[in-house]
């Protein structure tokens, strides 16, 4: 079977076995480089931040932190399905460059048009509000990307080949952990809700009116820094 015998099976097989088809498949993949990325991005602007570097440097960090993530979450099924490294990773830089690379641009693109979301710091709604924003726009971008790449039975669906083969993983393959997508964009979503709660707490607690504020009366007490 030849290259281009061997994608349109690939497109048909998975395709016809996935529910909703190839538009549920390209959901499907999007929000698996998404979660990657998305990990990637808070990581690194949170350190950025941290350290206090310039923000072409934070933003350098965060597209880095992005691709290692992504590729990372692409890699540990394949090498639960008996996959070497550097076939599995062989597999994942075919699969999923275009759909991070394409993220990345989109994601960060909106982060520095959004007025302020760069230099906002963590414990400000407005970082949380924008990396939501970023993040939306960056799967809108990636979803067609992915859908074209599946259809031509690229992308994914060269890593989907080997999923069927995770059952079969024996001794150390079975310590390799397994994070299914659902479940990582659970815990990304409640993390970035938890920021956006703190954010508005500790502004809320900062301001004129909250505790140790002066409700803008400047003949007692201090006013607090923001």
């Amino acid at each position: 079977m030849d290259h281009a015998d061997h994608s349109q099976h690939l497109q048909h097989d998975h395709a016809g076995h996935h529910p909703g088809g190839i538009n549920a498949m390209a959901v499907s993949a999007t929000l698996h480089c998404l979660t990657g990325c998305a990990i990637g991005e808070i990581a690194g602007l949170m350190i950025g931040t941290a350290v206090g570097l310039a923000n072409g440097w934070t933003i350098a960090l965060s597209i880095a932190l992005a691709f290692l993530f992504g590729y990372t979450l692409s890699t540990l099924p394949l090498l639960k399905a008996g996959l070497t490294l550097g076939a599995a990773l062989s597999v994942v830089l075919a699969a999923d460059t275009l759909s991070i690379a394409t993220m990345e641009v989109v994601d960060n693109a909106v982060m520095a048009i959004i007025p302020g979301a760069m230099n906002a710091g963590l414990v400000n709604a407005t970082f949380w509000i924008g990396m939501a924003i970023a993040l939306a726009a960056a799967f809108v971008a990636a979803f067609p990307v992915n859908r074209y790449l599946l259809q031509r039975g690229k992308g994914h669906a060269l890593t989907h080949e080997y999923h069927g083969a995770t059952g079969q993983a024996t001794g150390a393959r079975r310590l390799i952990p397994s994070f299914p997508t659902p479940t990582l964009i659970a815990v990304l979503v409640a993390f970035m809700l938890g920021g956006l709660v703190v954010s508005i707490a500790a502004d809320v607690d900062t301001g004129p009116d909250g505790p140790g504020g002066t409700g803008g009366d400047e003949s007692g007490g201090h006013a607090v820094a923001r």
